[in-house]
């Protein structure tokens, strides 16, 4: 829509100062020639903007010029309902300023497109953990919030899961991310080299200082975390296992796991499926097909079949 585009050229230039037609054309997805059209579009409507030539040359507004907005499309309300929603703003001591911002923005809209929000925001609710897993106890987290947001190190007692488990760390906030209902704190500089990944439900004790943190030039949170993700997938799958799986077990597989017998399953005559799944480490797979009981047969590596078969003999004595 164009006049959709024509507002968030204003917007890109309001925000981010001089900027060249090919930078707007990368930012909106179109063509140099569109931006060109669309900038002569903005000078015939009135809009005080004008460009410079040359290599350091570029559209920018007037100085002092601002573009004020009066209404919202449907789709951009609905983002905004949708993206804020009150867990996140309550656990990271925000609650009462999510709710006043909810109640300015609700204020701002059209009767119309407010009724429309509204019965959006009773469709939808978002309960981050998952079903077996209590809502962590996290009682720093405004304080580890408030030291992201205002860049201050941190000093605290975190308790870790090798031995010794308690130590005091150093940190310099980086920045908060809020993964599957738990709060992570990425933070350098810890042991060893680069920004490491601290649970905030493990902070044992807490100091904001007043010394200021210093962020490495050109850190991206969400990249590294996208990297860090990526790299602890990759690490998980150390092998695989050649089993038999009965329908009931099969609808218990989640993940990876499912994936591949998916991609991998072949029906037998019985009504069992024979599938290659992968395994993150023994002790892992052993314990994972165990829980499985008689729905899963391992089939290979020998030496893990094995070793369920020990488990399953010494069961049998201890309960014979």
């Amino acid at each position: 829509m164009k006049s959709s585009r024509l507002l968030s050229i204003l917007l890109l230039l309001q925000t981010g100062g001089r900027m060249t037609a090919g930078r707007l054309a990368e930012e909106l997805g179109v063509s140099v020639r569109t931006v060109y059209r669309d900038v002569e579009s903005l000078h015939a409507a009135g809009v005080p903007l004008y460009g410079d030539a040359g290599h350091r040359g570029g559209y920018r507004l007037l100085p002092g010029h601002r573009t004020r907005l009066t209404g919202l499309f449907a789709p951009e309300a609905e983002a905004l309902v949708l993206a804020g929603m009150p867990g996140a703003a309550e656990g990271l001591g925000l609650g009462p300023h999510f709710a006043d911002a909810q109640l300015k923005l609700r204020a701002a809209l059209p009767d119309a497109l407010r009724e429309h929000v509204d019965r959006l925001r009773a469709r939808f609710h978002i309960d981050a953990p998952g079903w077996y897993d209590e809502d962590d106890e996290t009682p720093f987290l405004p304080e580890v919030a408030d030291a992201v947001r205002t860049g201050r190190v941190l000093e605290v007692r975190y308790r870790r899961w090798k031995e010794p488990t308690d130590v005091d760390r150093r940190l310099e906030p980086y920045g908060l991310v809020l993964k599957a209902g738990r709060w992570y704190l990425v933070a350098g500089p810890g042991p060893g080299p680069g920004p490491r990944t601290y649970r905030v439900d493990q902070i044992l004790a807490l100091t904001v200082t007043d010394e200021e943190a210093v962020i490495p030039e050109g850190f991206d949170l969400a990249a590294h975390w996208r990297a860090g993700r990526a790299d602890f997938h990759r690490r998980l799958h150390q092998g695989d296992a050649v089993v038999r799986i009965s329908p009931r077990g099969a609808a218990r597989l989640t993940g990876a796991a499912a994936r591949a017998l998916a991609a991998t399953g072949t029906a037998e005559p019985d009504g069992w499926t024979r599938a290659t799944l992968p395994v993150e480490s023994p002790q892992h797979a052993h314990d994972t097909f165990l829980g499985l009981g008689a729905e899963v047969e391992v089939l290979a590596p020998e030496d893990l079949r094995d070793r369920i078969a020990a488990t399953v003999r010494t069961l049998a004595d201890r309960y014979a």
